[in-house]
């Protein structure tokens, strides 16, 4: 047993007030991970140890684990760009008619089902965009389901032997050191009886518990349902051409209110009997940002900017296609040279090659065509353009360009392309046809060479809260077994158990693993502590099946922590969780856990 020397010591230390900083969150989880970093390099370089080089302790940064966390995410950000899930989302909520807990129960228990026999990331990467979308159809935040969806497949991977590769670790392991051979559902029944107990946290208590954040963007557009005022042209080729009007509305647009059809010299107004649309009418609706947005990126679009009306051509550049398009917002300034003018007095088009979607009147809303409206200091239109040609709109003194509001128009005619690259993906990396990291990494590029996503937009979806914990955790790891400090607790916690019943160690070995698994990888505390367990139940004369078993479900129980699992790490960004979030909503579910096993254990294996 190493004895408790000053550079293991050092690093406990790190260790431990690189938890309590993250926990804290009074300082960006990126430098804390930095910090923790070079400590235990200087800590290294001061007392030298061959296993722990400072390129050993950045290789965490380049791990394959990183990596296919990374791409999975950009992953994940083509099946949004593109909506490719949309419908999916929406079939899921039409059959529980709305209710949310009916929407992401089913979904979570096939999850769990599903992880007793696949690779839990694989399964979680399916899963996450699917719950994402059904999460923003109801309306709500995927906080609340993207933690839990982690979690059960985790549960669900403690059931059988292949349900992880940590569970099939301890049994090769203790394969060759004892006679004891676990089979595929050796554990299952306690497996499934802690899982319930789990799950039944996780889908009832759990959704309280975690705290719905989002970004700043998308508190700014969430806070409110304004209205647009915007214009629909109906061509001869227009898709809405022989719509008619049921009950006074018009189905086919049930996202947006119609305020009037301009035909020729005569307005139509609702309530609307017996009127089908034809070429030449203009249709004034008022609709959300949301609806304008899908029927501007629908395979076939509702609306082509600027009221409908091509009588104006940018002189720079031609109007980007729908796949290009980003859609922001932006106020008319005082003593803009637009007061006064209709859109197409203003020239705004021409000027700034922008598209005006929607204006939008804090006062009143007027029943009259868009292209008639005379704007007003402080009205707010919605704009589409290039990226380029937005961000050119911050020079334009005539209106304020409101930063928070630019976002990519859905790209929904990739959407097919989107989901065959994200299917054959998850085929690779669930039937291990070739490693998960080059299936990541592959699918990574290919959404982008499809021109599903933009390279800024892969960019953006990486996660720097992720990248510094990974690397920072894998250092922190590589520190406390080089230096002894893990094989330190191990054998303390043998000493300090020793004479005491059978059940009670077993209760003490799963406590101390499932906080160790937290913080190292779940494999390292697998490997680290299976010839330990195996030599206490040697002591007692018990079988050491109890014991392997206790280690199986102790070193999955990594909740407590985003760095304890891989699938945290993939919610994390979607879901917009902070450390201390786990540590809230994961720590009762480890204590759960413990106490299950604590209590069933001695009775089920006759201790």
């Amino acid at each position: 047993m190493h004895s408790l020397d000053l550079p293991m010591a050092l690093t406990f230390m790190v260790v431990a007030a690189t938890i309590v900083l993250y926990a804290l969150e009074r300082i960006a989880i990126e430098t804390v991970a930095v910090g923790a970093v070079v400590a235990l390099m200087v800590i290294f370089s001061i007392f030298p140890n061959e296993a722990v080089t400072p390129a050993g302790l950045l290789s965490g940064f380049a791990n394959p684990a990183l990596i296919t966390v990374i791409c999975l995410l950009i992953i994940g950000q083509g099946l949004f760009q593109t909506d490719a899930l949309e419908k999916t989302a929406k079939i899921i909520v039409q059959w529980t008619r709305g209710r949310s807990l009916l929407a992401t129960a089913p979904v979570l228990l096939i999850v769990g089902v599903l992880s007793a026999f696949l690779n839990n990331t694989p399964v979680v990467v399916m899963f996450l965009p699917i719950l994402s979308a059904v999460a923003a159809t109801m309306g709500r935040s995927p906080a609340r389901v993207l933690m839990p969806l982690s979690f059960i497949a985790i549960l669900g991977g403690m059931t059988t032997l292949i349900g992880s590769s940590t569970n099939l670790l301890v049994a090769n392991v203790a394969n060759q050191a004892t006679d004891v051979r676990l089979t595929f559902f050796s554990f299952t029944p306690i497996g499934v009886l802690l899982a319930g107990v789990g799950a039944i946290y996780v889908l009832f208590v759990m959704p309280r518990i975690l705290t719905a954040r989002k970004t700043m963007a998308e508190e700014m557009q969430g806070s409110s349902g304004k209205q647009f005022i915007a214009q629909i042209n109906i061509t001869y080729e227009h898709p809405l051409v022989g719509t008619e009007s049921v009950s006074g509305m018009f189905p086919t647009l049930k996202d947006m209110t119609v305020r009037l059809v301009q035909r020729g010299e005569k307005p139509i107004l609702p309530p609307f009997e017996n009127v089908i649309l034809q070429p030449g009418d203009t249709v004034i609706v008022a609709a959300t940002r949301t609806a304008l947005a899908n029927a501007l990126s629908a395979k076939k679009p509702l609306l082509d900017g600027e009221g409908g009306t091509p009588s104006e051509t940018p002189n720079d550049a031609p109007p980007p296609s729908s796949g290009q398009m980003t859609l922001a917002e932006v106020v008319v300034a005082p003593a803009s040279r637009l007061m006064g003018r209709t859109l197409l007095q203003s020239g705004f088009h021409a000027e700034t090659g922008c598209m005006v979607m929607g204006i939008q009147r804090r006062s009143r809303m007027p029943r009259m065509a868009m292209n008639d409206i005379r704007l007003e200091a402080g009205d707010v239109l919605l704009v589409a353009g290039s990226a380029a040609q937005i961000a050119r709109l911050r020079g334009n003194r005539d209106v304020l360009l409101l930063d928070w509001s630019q976002a990519e128009v859905p790209r929904k005619r990739y959407a097919p392309r989107a989901l065959i690259i994200f299917l054959t993906v998850l085929g690779l990396a669930a039937t291990g046809l070739v490693p998960i990291v080059v299936a990541a990494v592959s699918g990574t590029f290919a959404m982008i060479i499809s021109g599903c996503l933009n390279s800024r937009q892969a960019l953006r979806a990486i996660d720097s809260r992720i990248f510094m914990l990974i690397g920072s955790s894998m250092a922190g790891a590589l520190a406390l077994e080089a230096s002894g400090g893990a094989e330190y607790l191990a054998t303390s916690l043998v000493i300090l158990l020793e004479g005491s019943p059978p059940g009670v160690m077993l209760s003490a070995i799963y406590l101390i693993v499932a906080i160790l698994t937290n913080f190292l990888s779940n494999n390292a505390a697998a490997v680290l502590f299976t010839p330990i367990v195996i030599g206490i139940a040697n002591q007692v004369g018990a079988s050491p099946e109890a014991f392997l078993v206790c280690l199986i479900f102790a070193a999955n129980s990594s909740f407590a922590t985003p760095i304890g699992y891989q699938t945290n790490l993939i919610v994390m960004g979607p879901g917009h969780y902070r450390f201390s979030d786990f540590l809230k909503a994961g720590t009762p579910l480890v204590i759960i856990l413990w106490l299950t096993f604590s209590l069933v254990a001695p009775w089920y294996y006759s201790l």
